[in-house]
């Protein structure tokens, strides 16, 4: 199969994933914005009300964080269900299989991207302002992006021959989301015995590489090349297991 028609069906692949998303959505894509900017909300006010944060910011602080998760939380289960979900056209169709689980997390990139819009809006109404640090905010979106195909791919894989993948990576998404602080500040944490966990977690240093950015401080090199690392390193195991493994599929699915 040439390139041209490798990306032809990967782009339907992906425009396929947006509108089966939003098929029974009033509101289509528009929740896209509306569901992080209610989810900031509550947020905001439990969590700002338990640690008595007094800081008009911590709205951007929490949004700017629980966008992240979100992408990698929705791209990475999707990409585990993508070839169960897809085995229909696989039984029929002949498809560079991997083009399934990295439909998925583009798709969910591209709407990732455009509920950053919130964002923008929110941060400016709230008074934070943009300084020449923003620029740098295009690394760790880039590492953001190589960690979630990374790990979707590789649960792609296991979740073929392994279907209870599916309710154990929502256990692991839980472990993911409390050590990645997306609402609490880890100052305290990361001085204690426990900051360990939060330093491991490739996603908790590309979060705060992400709030750095917008908040106006220098990036954190060494949780950049860390983050950059692993995702690497995720990508290049997933796609290897899932070339070993490819071929196989057709009789688990």
């Amino acid at each position: 199969m040439s390139l041209s028609q490798t990306r032809f069906i990967l782009s339907e692949l992906v425009k396929k994933g947006i509108r089966l998303k939003y098929r029974r959505s009033y509101l289509g894509i528009l929740w896209s914005l509306l569901e992080p900017l209610l989810t900031m909300i509550v947020l905001t006010v439990v969590f700002g009300t338990l640690m008595g944060v007094h800081d008009k910011t911590f709205p951007v602080y929490i949004l700017a964080g629980r966008l992240l998760y979100g992408y990698f939380s929705l791209a990475t289960t999707t990409a585990l269900k993508s070839i169960r979900q897809n085995s229909a056209m696989i039984k029929k169709v002949y498809v560079p299989r991997l083009l399934y689980p990295l439909s998925a997390t583009i798709f969910h990139y591209v709407i990732f991207l455009i509920s950053l819009i919130v964002l923008v809006v929110v941060a400016g109404v709230l008074g934070v302002r943009p300084t020449w640090h923003l620029v740098q905010i295009f690394l760790p979106l880039g590492v953001l992006f190589l960690l979630g195909t990374g790990v979707g791919i590789f649960l792609s894989t296991v979740g073929v021959f392994f279907r209870d993948m599916e309710y154990l990576w929502t256990v692991i998404l839980m472990l993911v989301m409390y050590t990645a602080a997306i609402f609490y500040h880890p100052e305290a944490l990361l001085s204690s015995r426990y900051g360990l966990v939060l330093r491991l977690n490739p996603l908790f240093c590309v979060i705060e590489n992400f709030r750095d950015a917008i908040f106006g401080n220098p990036l954190n090199v060494g949780y950049l090349m860390y983050a950059l690392a692993f995702s690497m390193l995720a990508l290049l195991m997933g796609i290897l297991i899932f070339r070993r493994n490819e071929d196989k599929f057709i009789l688990y699915i």
